[in-house]
């Protein structure tokens, strides 16, 4: 798409010498302004917002990079950075925006639209997480992306407890600490099929000690008790089904039963043990 003549005029207005007294365009409205330097900032970079809400990207991306040009230690500058991230963020251009977001945050520390940069640069690390119908389950996949944005997310609650964005980003971080805890338990189930017990409570341990309480809790403590089971653990596999039972409910604890029935009645010392959720510390007589 060829520049606009709003773009193409500013340009030229622009382009002339500061000391010049004024210069007459045509906005978007069909009015006529007479600008002086003092006044340029604002009036292009509202000119430059005027084609942003129309969503015509090629002419806002032109005027805000001339508004940068320009008006390089202007505030309406730095709002020109933000708004540029923006159109990235707009057409699903996330890895480009997640970049210009974190730009802008390093290079304006103070800035008073950090909370919002770093808002829609967690959330455009969460939609960068691609899950269409041409890649593998999404559990299957590196999860460098999501772990990136469960960093962020996380950092983003903590420095901003009070955020009017809070509640969307804990859905996000939500979202993804599930992602992640699904992951680990697809390589556990892969370890579990190989017999390789330890690796598979290795990923179950590591998933409860940092993603807890992600929903899916219940569901990686029946899969450890499980591969106690097969290392010949029934002690320690019966404490894990009923903590299940115990705290958690629903429809684990419905599978942690059937394990516990299977096992039969345990015995005396090992059923206290059970009952109070703690594991035998070592070799039982």
């Amino acid at each position: 798409m060829r520049p606009s003549a709003a773009v193409l005029a500013l340009a030229g207005c622009l382009a002339a010498p500061i000391g010049l007294a004024g210069c007459d365009f045509e906005l978007n409205n069909g009015r006529t302004a007479t600008l002086t330097y003092t006044e340029d900032a604002r009036a292009a970079y509202n000119e430059a917002m005027a084609a942003y809400r129309a969503k015509d990207w090629e002419d806002a991306r032109a005027l805000f990079t001339e508004v940068k040009r320009r008006f390089a230690y202007s505030r309406y500058a730095r709002l020109a950075d933000l708004r540029v991230a923006d159109l990235d963020f707009e057409q699903g251009k996330y890895a480009e925006a997640i970049s210009e977001y974190r730009a802008f945050i390093q290079e304006h520390r103070t800035d008073r639209n950090v909370e919002y940069a770093k808002y829609r640069m967690a959330k455009a690390l969460y939609l960068d997480i691609d899950d269409t119908v041409f890649l593998p389950p999404a559990e299957e996949r590196d999860q460098a992306i999501t772990i990136d944005a469960a960093k962020e997310l996380r950092t983003f609650l903590r420095q901003f407890p009070r955020s009017r964005y809070r509640e969307d980003v804990a859905f996000m971080l939500e979202v993804v600490t599930g992602r992640l805890v699904r992951h680990e338990l697809y390589v556990a189930r892969y370890y579990l099929k190989r017999d390789s017990f330890d690796a598979v409570l290795a990923r179950i341990d590591y998933a409860l000690k940092n993603f807890p309480n992600s929903g899916l809790d219940p569901e990686a403590l029946v899969l450890k008790g499980e591969t106690l089971l097969k290392m010949k653990k029934p002690d320690e596999a019966r404490a894990v089904f009923t903590s299940v039972i115990r705290d958690w409910g629903g429809p684990f604890a419905v599978v942690a039963q059937k394990f516990l029935d299977e096992l039969g009645p345990a015995r005396p010392a090992a059923a206290a043990r059970a009952a109070s959720g703690v594991a035998p510390s070592g070799p039982q007589p």
